[in-house]
């Protein structure tokens, strides 16, 4: 399992300064073969400076959830640290 990419990433509208929502088509390789699954995710900044990444997958995926997540986090995590997040 391997997260790809993250690609059509679309940034929302939300009027509260320290939260960031997106939806995006994550393209992930589940046993040799890359598939695209729609998400939802948040970036929510706490009051210790800590970021909270929440996930919501819109399409079923058959393959164990948590290590799917713990992928998409961290690649979504690198992708804000680096930027490469859209603004509005």
């Amino acid at each position: 399992m391997k997260v790809i990419s993250i690609k059509d990433t679309i940034r929302k509208d939300v009027p509260i300064y320290y939260r960031m929502l997106y939806t995006g088509v994550a393209v992930i390789e589940l046993n040799d073969v890359a598939q695209d699954f729609r998400i939802d995710f948040s970036i929510e900044t706490k009051p210790t400076g800590m970021k909270e990444i929440i996930i919501n997958f819109i399409d079923k995926i058959d393959y164990p959830l948590i290590p799917v997540t713990k992928e998409l986090k961290q690649y979504i995590s690198n992708l804000d640290y680096e930027g490469g997040l859209p603004d509005l």
